[in-house]
């Protein structure tokens, strides 16, 4: 039972990472998701974009996310650790993940403004010119939230296990008790 509320706390960490990103991105430039995605949502609402491609375009990442971090906190003979150890590892991972998108959205929009960066090819032609940088800003955050996700969820799983390790040296550091 342990092992799916950690697989569902990823995953609700996710898709609530997901919609508030895309909360903000959707917001941005509403673009990225009517032009530059398959229309699933026959919307141009801001809103209803963010909230319907937070969910789709993040649910899988945290269950890839949850079925590793289930793994590194309970497989083997080290102490198990449980979703509530994991609460804060997890919250740390979104925040850096969130930070690294806001800085590579600013990166990416000075960038697309300084020309080093184009929109080219059929999206260049379909998008405003004046919206360019703000999409390119966009994919830019998109992608830095992915790659953030993934290497965290890396880096989390690794001190999970090195945790648990640790708790393992203690316990056995620890004086016997005698009842």
């Amino acid at each position: 039972m342990e092992t799916i509320k950690i697989i569902v706390l990823a995953v609700a960490a996710a898709i609530v990472y997901g919609i508030l990103h895309d909360q903000i991105t959707a917001r941005v430039c509403v673009e990225y998701f009517t032009i530059g995605h398959r229309p699933v949502f026959h919307t141009e609402d801001p809103t209803l974009l963010g909230l319907g491609w937070g969910v789709i375009a993040t649910w899988w990442v945290g269950l890839s996310l949850g079925l590793l971090l289930a793994a590194a906190a309970r497989v083997g003979s080290l102490p198990k650790m449980d979703a509530r150890d994991l609460l804060r590892p997890v919250g740390v991972m979104m925040a850096c993940c969130g930070v690294v998108a806001l800085t590579a959205g600013v990166v990416g929009y000075v960038l697309a403004n300084g020309g080093v960066v184009t929109l080219d090819g059929w999206l260049a032609a379909r998008i405003p010119p004046a919206k360019h940088a703000l999409f390119l800003a966009d994919g830019f955050a998109h992608l830095a939230s992915y790659t953030g996700g993934f290497v965290g969820g890396f880096v989390v799983c690794v001190c999970v296990v090195m945790r648990r390790y640790r708790r393992r040296i203690q316990a056995m550091a620890a004086p016997p008790t005698f009842s």
